[in-house]
């Protein structure tokens, strides 16, 4: 497992996975966003997994737009357990 605590640009890895979502959605501030995309320049485990779980969202975004609104539960649980098999395979 990765380690959650490494300081980079004045984040831990934890501090940036709790961002992710607000960070791929543009609701980060400009300071708060700079300070996020300097944590994943110099954070390798950051950023690839920053990369698939952007890559997840939009996929999900697609597949939502086609489907009835119940059905962001179900979507709900699959990110998080492709989350879950990230941090448990790294």
């Amino acid at each position: 497992m990765p380690e959650l605590d490494r300081m980079v640009a004045g984040l831990r890895c934890r501090d940036v996975l709790a961002l992710l979502d607000e960070y791929v959605a543009g609701e980060l501030s400009p300071a708060r966003l700079e300070q996020v995309e300097g944590h994943l320049r110099g954070c390798d485990n950051c950023a690839r997994f920053g990369g698939e779980y952007g890559a997840l969202v939009e996929r999900l975004r697609d597949e939502l737009g086609s489907r009835p609104a119940g059905d962001v539960d179900g979507a709900r649980g699959r990110l998080e357990s492709r989350i879950a098999e990230f941090w448990r395979t790294e």
